[in-house]
């Protein structure tokens, strides 16, 4: 696929260690398991073009060290993040109740709209599992977020996790919820065509709400 895109999205992939982030990543972008995965160091980065409702979306993924000791470091990267990948691993109940901490530092630190949402990742050792997928589907209604088990082994629902996350922020960029011109919004226009065909729109309906019409 060529480098031609409509939009730019940053995301992150946020959580504790060892909850297989990396290798959602891998997964994601290489289509494979990443087999040798170590804990990441600070912050590792990767992009992909995927197409959403017609529409071309690059995604530039940052994947954060789930360690304590690099959170200072991973923070400085949730500046202007359109959306995120919160992971937990299933047969570890230490890693789910991180997750509101995670959450408040990504609504706290990224983008005022960012949209996130929750993946209980290794659903292929759902014989160890210690955390129902009926918990972890109240905690992201309770929380508004959207909600999807993943396995980075066998690639179940890692694709649609990063689809569902870019297809509401896509909705929210068609209803004025979200500005691409906007600073810090972890959006921008990859093609100058869709932001000239926006931006008289968006005029007509600022002009529309200043003579109360």
């Amino acid at each position: 696929m060529s480098e031609t895109y409509d939009f730019l999205f940053k995301f992150l992939v946020i959580g504790n260690a060892g909850t297989g982030k990396s290798c959602l990543l891998h997964q994601f972008i290489e289509k494979k398991f990443k087999d040798d995965s170590n804990h990441t160091i600070g912050v590792e980065f990767g992009s992909k073009i995927i197409n959403v409702v017609n529409k071309f979306v690059k995604l530039q993924i940052w994947d954060t060290a789930g360690q304590e000791r690099f959170r200072s470091v991973t923070r400085s990267y949730y500046r202007g993040a359109a959306g995120a990948l919160l992971v937990y691993d299933i047969t570890s109940r230490e890693t789910y109740n991180a997750l509101t901490n995670w959450l408040t530092d990504a609504r706290m630190l990224a983008s005022q709209n960012i949209v996130i949402i929750l993946c209980g990742n290794k659903k292929d050792l759902d014989a160890d599992r210690e955390v129902t997928f009926l918990e972890a589907s109240r905690f992201a209604q309770e929380n508004e977020l959207m909600f999807l088990e993943t396995s980075a082994l066998t690639g179940e629902n890692v694709e649609e996790a990063f689809v569902q996350c870019a297809r509401k922020i896509l909705n929210k960029i068609d209803s004025g919820e979200l500005d691409p011109e906007r600073m810090g919004s972890g959006i921008q226009y990859g093609d100058a065509t869709l932001r000239q065909l926006r931006s008289p729109r968006r005029a007509q309906a600022q002009s529309a709400q200043e003579c109360g019409c």
